[in-house]
Parts: structure tokens; C-alpha cells; sequence
């Protein structure tokens, strides 16, 4: 690669990163293309080398979000062998990263409300959902191997875990003191016993 492709590159990482910054404070509709140039500490001719439009911004945003989560849950997990201990480090992790950190609850509610109406937010999403969910239910079915948690359904059981998160996300914006770091402890005790309990029969009706 040579120095001027080196320097593009970074460049729209600059531009990335600063773009994922503003979206995580104000929101997606209340950042401009002349501010994402700012804040990267580039022209706005800078920016439109490299994204053709806002919408390519956000695109490249979301990218920076789920690349950047995979790589610090897998560096969370890493030194961990036992089965148990990489479940409850990747949840820990979970808790800390995408409900008590503001700027990324944050950020992953827009990627919510724009997805509505932007297929292409909402394929990247989905793509982004289905790789953690995987992630989980490997780690859930190594655990269950190893005797140290039980569920009839470790995809079933993931998909709760996942959607309690995505719902206490949403009640974070109306009860804040849901995510506050004292609540650590306890969300993540809630989404363990996802794991642990057995599910009472229900009766047909």
C-alpha cells in the first residue's frame, strides 16, 4: 500500500470514527455532513471522497459499531477457558458495553429507529444480530457440555437473552436509573438465569 492510500485510509477511518461519535451524542438526523468533516479534522470535500452521502456515513458507522463490538467481546472471552466463565465474561461484557455505556446504547437505538425505514440499515442489523446470536448459542451449547448450565433450547434461551437486553434498552429511556453501573450486578445475574432455569410446562388451552 502505498503512503497516499495509507493516508486515505485514514482518513475515512478519522471520518468513521468521528461519525459514530456525533450519531452516539446527538443522533443520526441532528448531524450534519459539515460537523462529521469537523470533527474528523477534514474539508468536506474530504468527506465526499469518500462517502457519496449521509446515508453511506451511517452505513460505515454501523460497520465501525459491530466490528469494534466483536473485537472487544473476543478480548474479553479470550483468556477464559473454562465454558462457564466465557458465558458469564461475554455477558458482563455485553452489560457493560452495549447497556451501561451511553454513547452505544445510544447509537444502537438509532440504528433501531432508522432501520424502519432503510432496508439497508435494517440488512446490516440483521446480519450484525444473527453473528452474536451464534456467538451465544456456542457458547451456551459448550457450556451445557460441560455440565455447568442447563436449557432444553440454547437458541431459544438466547433469543430471550438477546431481546430482555434489547427491552431493557428501551425502558432506559424512560427509567435511566435501569442502566446505572450499581445495576451491573443484578442485570447480569437476570440474563444468567436465562440459562439455569428449567421452564415450567405450559398447559394448552
Amino acid at each position: 500500500m502505498t503512503q497516499s492510500e495509507q493516508e486515505s485510509l485514514a482518513t475515512r477511518d478519522r471520518l468513521v470514527a468521528g461519525a459514530f461519535r456525533l450519531f452516539a451524542r446527538k443522533g443520526f438526523r441532528r448531524v450534519s455532513l459539515d460537523e462529521i468533516a469537523a470533527e474528523a479534522g477534514v474539508t468536506k470535500g474530504s468527506l465526499y471522497w469518500h462517502f457519496r452521502s449521509k446515508q453511506e456515513v451511517i452505513k460505515a458507522a454501523s460497520g465501525y459499531y459491530y466490528r469494534t463490538y466483536q473485537r472487544r467481546m473476543n478480548a474479553a472471552i479470550a483468556s477464559a477457558r473454562d465454558p462457564y466463565d466465557r458465558l458469564v465474561r461475554a455477558l458482563r461484557f455485553a452489560v457493560r458495553t452495549c447497556l451501561l455505556d451511553e454513547p452505544n446504547r445510544v447509537f444502537t437505538m438509532e440504528v433501531f429507529t432508522h432501520a424502519v425505514h432503510h432496508e439497508e440499515t435494517r440488512a446490516g442489523w440483521r446480519q450484525f444480530y444473527d453473528s452474536v446470536r451464534e456467538f451465544y448459542v456456542g457458547l451456551v451449547e459448550a457450556a451445557i457440555v460441560s455440565d455447568e448450565v442447563f436449557t432444553p433450547s440454547p437458541r431459544d434461551a438466547v433469543n430471550t437473552m438477546l431481546a430482555t437486553m434489547e427491552g431493557i434498552k428501551l425502558r432506559a429511556l424512560f427509567e435511566p436509573e435501569l442502566c446505572s453501573s450499581r445495576e451491573e450486578g443484578r442485570m447480569l445475574q437476570s440474563l444468567l438465569a436465562v440459562f439455569t432455569r428449567t421452564p415450567e410446562p405450559v398447559a394448552q388451552t
